[in-house]
């Protein structure tokens, strides 16, 4: 199974791309590694796209330089760059048939009819369409236009395989299929993926690295796990996931400690981790996520720090369910996710119930 490598694959420096009065891409400096699958996350606008096309060489930058493979690509033309693209919309030749289909730039590149016929019998099986090779693209369904798609690109051998929200087109069970087989066959074939995606579960389910992007910039890049559990603002924190807030105060700071009055969770002292981005002393938001908040059933279950609530709304979900808490000393209701086992009954709306919390889930946002 193929691993990421600390060497740099793409890196883009200071690059900046604006159309007309609209800056798309603000300055943006970033550095995907060889063997990573590395994902643009953010919400329609953000210039997540631009910056794949950027990179693909289907827009030029007008700032800044991206650099692939060791190499400039200033003077590159996207047919030259050592990158292939996979279009939302797959854009598949619907006159042609499978093999065709993936054979198509092979037989552009004047590679004889033994070899393409091999590769394409190999990237067929790769993708999981093994036997598919006279089926009609008119004929296919909506997942295996997509790996037709991806065998086309992969066939060409390129050393970054670019992917804009492949998956959008998909009802939500094979899209979670997809998910699973894109991110074994990234492992397989061991290149770089860079995918393009607004679909923050999707995000955090297959990739190495996930670079948050808003308004034209980086505004975190980390692993799913670090984005998840230590956003480093209130925007990152609620685009990734549920998350809580409370208003609070930063009281103090030191290097082993911070101290916080956290609302009605009280005075709370805490690991300099759990404040990702520096701050000074005064007014922030504490964060913390449902699944990190415990209903206390009965009087013998304790937690650190407990509070009580009313139940205002339950949603039952067979294996968890969601309850709106309201908590005197927090504006909104707050959300607990709980684990349905066997013999745990689900409170109704109206009911009193004790909250427990362990000081370690709590985070400090700016």
């Amino acid at each position: 199974m193929a691993k990421s490598t600390e060497s740099p694959m793409v890196e883009i420096n200071a690059v900046s791309k604006s159309f007309g009065d609209v800056r798309a891409v603000d300055g943006v400096d970033a550095v995907i590694r060889e063997g990573e699958f590395f994902s643009l996350l953010g919400p329609s606008g953000c210039g997540k796209t631009t910056l794949l096309r950027l990179i693909s060489g289907f827009e030029h930058p007008d700032d800044g330089h991206i650099v692939i493979a060791g190499q400039n690509m200033d003077q590159v033309e996207p047919n030259h760059r050592p990158t292939n693209l996979v279009f939302q919309s797959y854009a598949i030749f619907p006159h042609l048939n499978v093999e065709e289909n993936v054979a198509y730039g092979l037989k552009r590149n004047g590679v004889s009819k033994d070899e393409i016929a091999e590769q394409v019998n190999e990237m067929l099986t790769l993708v999981d369409l093994s036997g598919y090779n006279k089926r009609p693209a008119y004929a296919l369904s909506g997942g295996q236009r997509q790996r037709v798609a991806l065998a086309r690109a992969l066939i060409m051998k390129p050393k970054v395989l670019l992917l804009d929200e492949p998956l959008s087109a998909l009802d939500r069970k094979l899209r979670e299929q997809m998910q699973i087989e894109l991110r074994g066959l990234q492992r397989t074939v061991g290149i770089t993926f860079i995918l393009v995606t607004h679909d923050q579960e999707e995000a955090l389910t297959m990739s190495d690295r996930i670079a948050v992007m808003f308004d034209g910039n980086i505004a975190q890049l980390a692993t799913p796990q670090e984005l998840y559990s230590r956003p480093k603002t209130r925007r990152i924190a609620s685009f990734i996931g549920v998350m809580n807030f409370v208003e609070g105060t930063l009281r103090k700071v030191t290097a082993k400690t911070l101290e916080v009055e956290a609302g009605p969770f009280g005075k709370v002292t805490m690991a300099p981790d759990q404040m990702p981005a520096p701050l000074e002393p005064g007014a922030v938001t504490v964060g913390i996520r449902p699944e990190m908040l415990t209903v206390l059933f009965s009087a013998k279950e304790k937690a650190e720090i407990e509070v009580t609530g009313v139940i205002t709304n339950t949603a039952y979900f067979g294996d968890m369910t969601y309850y709106s808490v309201q908590i005197d000393g927090i504006d909104e209701d707050v959300t607990v996710s709980m684990r349905n086992t066997a013999g745990r009954r689900v409170l109704a709306v109206g009911e009193e119930t004790r909250i427990g919390l362990g000081r370690e889930s709590l985070i400090i946002l700016s």
